[in-house]
């Protein structure tokens, strides 16, 4: 009974549905952050690269052995170092593109938070904190000018 009393306590304060809705907004996150780097920025690179195919790039340390019928009889020992690369390369990419989106909502919300920027409504909160702010200064240069 002390379980079940707790899960529903963790589950409706709200922690699993936070975490619920990030992970669902971590997969879509994920998914457009997929089709950027496949299709957005990897054929400009392989137009650089002249259509090179970093997956298929290897070091051979045995070559495959083959009987008269044509069928293997000892496997292919390579070391795949281009499919590394790629992923390496991937990595970088969505690093950066990750880095450049949250750059930008960090910038948004900035101006958002910004009391003095008229453009964007300012949180109550953070209007309320601001000229909270804005009191105890002058309180505090009225102080200064009593000494």
């Amino acid at each position: 009974m002390k379980f079940l009393k707790e899960f529903k306590e963790f589950a409706v304060k709200g922690n699993m549905m936070d975490m619920a809705i990030g992970i669902i907004i971590g997969a879509a996150f994920n998914k457009v952050i997929d089709v950027m780097v496949k299709k957005v920025f990897m054929p400009p690179l392989s137009l650089m690269t002249d259509g090179l195919e970093f997956q298929d790039k290897r070091y051979i340390l045995r070559d495959s052995v083959f009987n008269t019928e044509g069928e293997e009889i000892i496997k292919e020992v390579a070391i795949e170092y281009g499919m590394l690369f790629e992923t390496f390369l991937d990595f970088i990419i969505v690093g950066l593109t990750v880095f450049l989106v949250v750059k930008a909502m960090n910038r948004l919300k900035d101006k958002a938070q910004d009391p003095k920027n008229e453009v964007v409504k300012t949180p109550k909160d953070i209007e309320l904190l601001s000229q909270l702010t804005e009191l105890m200064e002058e309180q505090n240069a009225l102080l200064k000018n009593k000494r």
